[in-house]
């Protein structure tokens, strides 16, 4: 007998935050089945979670956030529209196409270049946008470890895309050295930020664009003001208090979360 689910067979777990109309957990279970139809690896989980806005006045107020776990190997899609039903069928599209992809690709070992392979610039126009704070007011809501990090930045990129990130930080496996991978906004490529000195082996073989700025060195109260001031989405810096790299975010509730490398 195969240990695989159908689609049919997995549960997909809703949940619900704010005003989410009738029939949306409902509609949004039956859409991610649908997408999930065609994934021939086991699927273990699939977690969906719809958030509705309480300012009516946001252009986007409706998200859809889904996580499906896919042979042990989490695949994530995230958006954001005028209704929650929109909502959903752009979840549904989004989820489809990173689960072809991450099925393409496999778990791991991609070879040759990644400048292309999770491109999808036009979906990015659904990416929800953050609730804007007074900077007065924004604390750091979430605090994050990660501890089993290493790995090659090529692999560091297809964990980037699966999981639908705007960054995603690792130990290089080589170098030994704290690092961020990224996709450029402007020119849709991926580069690597490090700790230590980057080689540009990477950026002659095609693969990835590698930054030569350095990144800062400060404490976690520095970061906060360098994010204010920047304007930027997140800050890559080596905390003075763990000598470790960091990344400090804006989350989509307007507050920070902080993502550290355990030691």
């Amino acid at each position: 007998m195969s240990g695989l689910k159908t689609s049919q067979a997995v549960d997909v777990q809703v949940r619900s935050r704010g005003q989410v109309p009738r029939g949306a957990a409902t509609y949004a279970r039956e859409k991610v089945l649908a997408a999930l139809d065609h994934v021939g690896e086991p699927v273990l989980a699939a977690q969906v979670k719809l958030t509705q806005a309480v300012h009516c006045s946001a252009a986007r107020p409706a998200t859809a956030q889904a996580v499906v776990d896919v042979s042990g190997r989490p695949v994530r899609a995230h958006v954001a529209a005028g209704t929650m039903f929109e909502a959903v069928d752009l979840l549904q599209e989004r989820l489809t196409v990173r689960l072809a992809r991450a099925r393409r690709y496999g778990p791991r070992g991609l070879s040759g270049t990644v400048q292309d392979v999770w491109w999808d610039g036009a979906s990015r126009e659904h990416r929800p946008h953050r609730q804007h704070l007074p900077a007065e007011e924004r604390r750091i809501e979430r605090y994050k470890a990660f501890s089993r990090t290493r790995q090659t930045p090529e692999d560091a990129v297809i964990d980037l895309e699966a999981m639908d990130y705007d960054f995603w930080v690792f130990t290089d496996l080589a170098s030994g050295h704290d690092s961020v991978v990224y996709r450029d906004v402007r020119t849709g490529r991926h580069r690597l930020a490090s700790l230590g000195p980057s080689g540009q082996e990477r950026e002659a073989e095609g693969r990835l664009s590698v930054s030569t700025v350095p990144v800062p060195v400060s404490t976690v109260p520095e970061a906060v003001q360098r994010l204010n001031l920047t304007g930027l989405p997140w800050v890559f810096f080596a905390d003075t208090a763990t000598g470790r790299g960091s990344v400090l975010y804006h989350r989509y509730d307007g507050h920070y979360g902080l993502i550290t490398l355990a030691r």
